[in-house]
């Protein structure tokens, strides 16, 4: 069903790949858009046990189009670093694979806009963003079905 990583040597290990999504403050979500144009949008989210969670309005282009298609990608660069003189980029990243759902009961959207908002500031300021915004989000949930993650050739060799 998904492909094999073609430079396998670069291949992170699925713990690997976790903790480059555990450890990131933002990702790339990837969705189908108009047209079927493929569409990237870079979100804020909180990776926990196989699922992501992030936030986003009522309605625009990322709402519209996970709400026609379940099926999204969802990058995280966790190293990106230029070596002009080597003209490469020694970098580390994970890609999930997953179904993308709006989260519709009340207790499970507030617990996962606490838990977003705690990943990011402290509890006050998450609860008067509660209590000034929550009707108007909407939360989502990426189950992950793939998660792979890899490095550059120039880090492989290093260890």
């Amino acid at each position: 069903m998904f492909r094999k990583m073609r430079r396998s040597r670069q291949e992170l290990s699925v713990p690997e790949a976790v903790d480059i999504m555990e450890k990131g403050t933002t990702g790339v979500l990837g969705v189908i858009g108009d047209d079927d144009y493929p569409y990237t949008v870079p979100v804020n989210y909180l990776y926990r046990d196989g699922r992501i969670l992030f936030h986003g309005a009522k309605a625009g282009h990322k709402y519209d189009a996970m709400t026609k298609h379940e099926k999204v990608s969802f990058c995280v660069i966790s190293r990106d670093e230029i070596i002009p003189e080597e003209v490469t980029d020694y970098f580390e990243s994970a890609i999930a694979f997953g179904r993308v759902r709006i989260i519709e009961d009340p207790d499970e959207k507030l617990k996962a806009a606490h838990d977003l908002g705690r990943k990011y500031s402290d509890e006050q300021a998450v609860q008067d963003d509660i209590d000034r915004s929550f009707r108007n989000v909407v939360m989502y949930e990426i189950t992950v079905e793939h998660l792979t993650g890899k490095k550059s050739i120039e880090l492989v060799r290093e260890n």
